[in-house]
């Protein structure tokens, strides 16, 4: 290697030696050859072979309805377990009853609980009448001493009319008894006069001397009159103001013993309207001892066990197949692939035990395997790190299995664009997306997905 030997390159013919002239000379190499070279130009007829590019994802069988899924009947009140009326296996109708329990609260160990109830609430219903037939009645007192007071006032008023008038004719009267007193004094100084100057007798004066006395006692008795008129007149205003005050009290008083009877009236109707809550509380209480199912189904499972266990309020007790379901699949996709789904979107589906043979690239030669389409797309990432995707059965397509079961496994496959063999191993090899626009769509050039 180092050319510092001297020998010279020595040659030897392999047709000395009978091994190799008998390995030679087998015809089998010369067909592995031909095979080898067959074999290596099929590989690359192939990579010019058509490819469907995909998505595929690993689920289970679910419900297209999540009112259709298994679930878990639980106890709306805490109670002791009494009696089961079903056992695990068994098919139940909605409303059937599955398990009884028996009451555990102080609160309503009264057998006859909603009878107090009921009883409690028509007597307070009878207090509310009573309330409402002494406001009535206080209403017509005030409207019967307001017509009272009316009257009494128009009847002050014609009082005081009188009065007046009186007063009036008492002044007229005082009026004349000064006029006639004028008179009496006028004809007693001409008696007197006539009676210095000898033409009139002294019985004649004395005569006048009397009746001026008597007109003088008649305007005092007339101004009496007068005063006790006036009196009378102010009275009568008086006797308006008291029996203004007076009825005004009454009148307040019935309207406050009113007021008293509505604010009793609302406060029994708000204890009835209490009452009543109680009364349809523990009705549906008395209801609520029966566990009942909620729809058709199977039971699959009792998740409580044994007699005179006590369970909270929300405790599960067993757990319900609904028998009528739509099956759908819940399958799984990477996060880079997601921008691939879309809604209405045409997937290959296949079961877990079910006979079936898929070449992923090429659908058409799958066998087993039954069309499904995208419904849902979750939008927010599972605790896998993939996204939730919900597909429902094709129904253009054959129909899936009737033997299927919730919880089986599925696989999915997405179906893409077509691509030769090469360019899907160039395109796995170097981690790009598979094709997912079309540069020459039917919109004007718009990318349009395939």
């Amino acid at each position: 290697m180092l050319n510092i030997s001297r020998n010279d390159q020595v040659h030897i013919s392999s047709g000395k030696y009978r091994t190799v002239n008998s390995l030679i000379a087998r015809p089998h190499y010369k067909v592995l050859n031909k095979i080898i070279l067959g074999m290596a130009l099929v590989g690359v007829i192939a990579l010019f072979l058509p490819w469907t590019q995909n998505i595929s994802g690993r689920g289970s069988v679910t419900t297209l309805k999540p009112g259709q899924r298994p679930q878990t009947v639980q106890t709306i009140i805490g109670g002791q377990i009494e009696k089961w009326y079903v056992q695990e296996g068994d098919f139940v109708k909605k409303g059937d009853t599955i398990l009884f329990i028996s009451e555990v609260k102080d609160d309503y160990f009264d057998p006859n609980l909603v009878q107090n109830t009921k009883q409690q609430v028509d007597a307070k219903k009878m207090a509310v009448d009573s309330y409402g037939g002494k406001v009535n009645a206080l209403e017509m007192q005030v409207e019967s001493l307001k017509r009272e007071q009316l009257l009494k006032l128009e009847q002050a008023q014609n009082k005081i009319r009188q009065a007046q008038l009186k007063v009036v004719s008492d002044s007229m009267d005082l009026e004349a008894a000064k006029t006639n007193l004028r008179i009496a004094q006028t004809q007693f100084k001409r008696s007197t006069t006539l009676n210095e100057e000898g033409l009139k007798e002294l019985t004649d004066v004395e005569a006048k001397k009397l009746k001026l006395q008597e007109t003088e006692a008649k305007i005092i008795t007339q101004e009496n009159k007068l005063l006790e008129s006036k009196n009378k007149l102010i009275n009568t205003r008086v006797e308006i103001n008291r029996l203004k005050a007076e009825y005004a009290e009454k009148i307040s008083k019935a309207s406050s013993d009113k007021f008293t009877a509505l604010s009793n009236q609302y406060d029994t109707e708000a204890q009835v309207n209490k009452l009543e809550n109680q009364y349809v509380n523990y009705s549906i209480r008395n209801g609520l001892y029966y566990v009942r199912a909620p729809q058709t189904g199977y039971v699959n499972r009792a998740l409580q066990a044994g007699l005179g266990e006590t369970i909270k309020e929300g405790t599960p007790v067993v757990s319900i197949m609904p028998s009528d379901y739509d099956i759908a699949v819940e399958t799984y996709v990477d996060p880079i692939d997601l921008p691939l789904i879309s809604k209405g979107e045409k997937v290959r589906v296949w079961f877990d035990g079910w006979p079936t043979i898929v070449f992923s690239g090429w659908p058409g030669m799958s066998y087993g395997t039954f069309g499904g389409r995208i419904v849902a797309i979750e939008n927010f990432i599972s605790p896998n790190g993939k996204y939730r995707i919900l597909i429902a059965p094709d129904k253009n397509e054959e129909e899936w299995p009737e033997q299927l079961s919730i919880g089986a496994g599925a696989q999915t496959i997405a179906l893409l664009n077509t691509v030769p063999v090469w360019y899907e191993l160039w395109r796995v090899l170097n981690g790009f997306p598979p094709n997912y626009y079309d540069t020459q769509g039917t919109d004007g050039g718009k990318k349009d997905k395939k």
